[in-house]
């Protein structure tokens, strides 16, 4: 078994369900997934948490599988956030350099430098990420050190975020027993896990499709340069056919999940499915072509969002590499074809992510965003997250405090 110190944990909290993913550092630098957890989610709204009790519990629960398969007890985590309180700009900072010689403390400098924006007071920088450096007039320098000059200038790339939200969050955990070493924004974290180097040089679109939001992020030249996230997902998807079909929700969320697609070209008329009812009316015989019907429009909307702010965002051009989808969402039937017509370009679905051990268990785009926190826990060069200082539960506190919120889920 792998020492705690060597165990890196990543927990998505979505708007759907709650993903714990454990990892251990390997030493040539890789990731061994030694345990997996999942549980449904029913304490956020479109990405934020909106019922504590409920957020805990479900943490509480996911978190006990991922360690009972790991057999490890876990005491830290790197969460995620997502909601459409995430916002995006771009900043340049300048400063002069010390001796001639960019130094690590030159860096550190321009990067202060160019985070000094004005931020309303309910809100707070997430992220500082580096696009390129420039020593005096040369441009697209990745590490300046060492580098004569005499003026060093970077652009960067900064996420904010609501101060609330991200305190939310972290009291979430620290119910459950767990400290919080970092946070990180999903639309990012599924792109550390479903995105190549390659793909980030050329230039991608990672679209995050969850159940309450759809996060946007663009890479291009190894850097970040536009991040969004849209207040729509795979839940409003559910909610229309509830409506459409006129059955209950949970009953809705099953047959998106077990028959849902975004065309049925080449269905016959046998094609069918059979719908409960409300009210304790006799179930229905339905066409699997009517809810294509009902699906298609809706991530019609969906895939015409994304292009309409990638676009406004002055980032089309920037795409050669292409789209990758994440988010369970993504595994709808026909999305990949359809938002390929609709976009133009290349599209695929993310699943096979550069990781190890039980690797087969997160084979699947709803795991981008888990993954992509453990990859970035345990690499060299992290994405410049938030630094949380929290309650440390550990040992036997932290796990009685777990037991009791998953006991307490189970019976209440």
């Amino acid at each position: 078994m792998a020492s705690s110190s060597s165990l890196v944990t990543g927990l998505d909290i979505g708007t759907s369900s709650i993903k714990v993913v454990i990892g251990a550092r390997t030493e040539d630098g890789g990731v061994d997934i030694i345990g997996v957890g999942s549980a449904p989610s029913r304490g956020l709204r479109k990405g934020v948490v909106v019922n504590i009790e409920s957020t805990v519990s479900a943490i509480a629960k996911a978190m006990s599988q991922a360690e009972s398969m790991g057999g490890c007890e876990i005491s830290s985590v790197i969460a995620s956030i997502s909601g459409s309180h995430i916002r995006s700009q771009n900043s340049h900072g300048i400063v002069a350099v010390k001796n001639n010689e960019v130094s690590v403390a030159d860096i550190e400098k321009v990067i202060e430098a160019a985070r000094a924006v004005a931020l309303p007071l309910d809100r707070e920088i997430l992220h500082v990420l580096p696009q390129e450096f420039i020593v005096d007039d040369q441009d697209g320098v990745r590490d300046p050190v060492g580098m004569s000059g005499v003026r060093l200038e970077v652009n960067v790339h900064l996420l904010t975020g609501a101060i609330a939200s991200g305190q939310n969050v972290v009291k979430c955990a620290n119910r459950c027993g767990l400290s919080v070493r970092d946070i990180i924004a999903s639309p990012l974290a599924a792109g550390a896990a479903a995105v190549s180097e390659e793909e980030q040089e050329l230039g991608v679109l990672v679209v995050d499709i969850g159940g309450g939001t759809t996060g946007l992020s663009v890479f291009h030249a190894g850097g970040v340069h536009y991040t969004h996230v849209l207040p729509v997902g795979g839940n409003h998807i559910t909610n229309d056919i509830a409506a459409g079909l006129r059955t209950p929700v949970a009953s809705a969320e099953r047959i998106k999940c077990d028959y849902g697609a975004v065309c049925v070209a080449g269905a016959s008329l046998n094609d069918i499915i059979e719908v409960p009812s409300v009210g304790g009316r006799q179930p229905r015989v339905l066409s699997k072509s009517i809810l294509s019907d009902i699906i298609e429009p809706r991530m019609a909307e969906i895939i015409s969002l994304v292009q309409h702010h990638v676009v406004k965002a002055g980032c089309a051009d920037m795409l050669i590499g292409g789209v990758v989808l994440t988010g369970g969402t993504a595994n709808l039937p026909g999305l990949t074809q359809m938002a390929e017509q609709a976009l133009n370009l290349p599209v695929r679905a993310a699943g096979e992510f550069e990781v190890n051990g039980l690797k087969d268990l997160v084979r699947a785009p709803e795991y981008a965003t888990a993954v992509g926190l453990v990859r970035q826990g345990c690499s060299a060069s992290q994405i410049r997250g938030r630094k949380i200082d929290s309650r440390q539960f550990g040992g036997a506190l932290g796990t009685t405090m777990r037991k009791f919120a998953g006991w307490f889920a189970e019976h209440f």
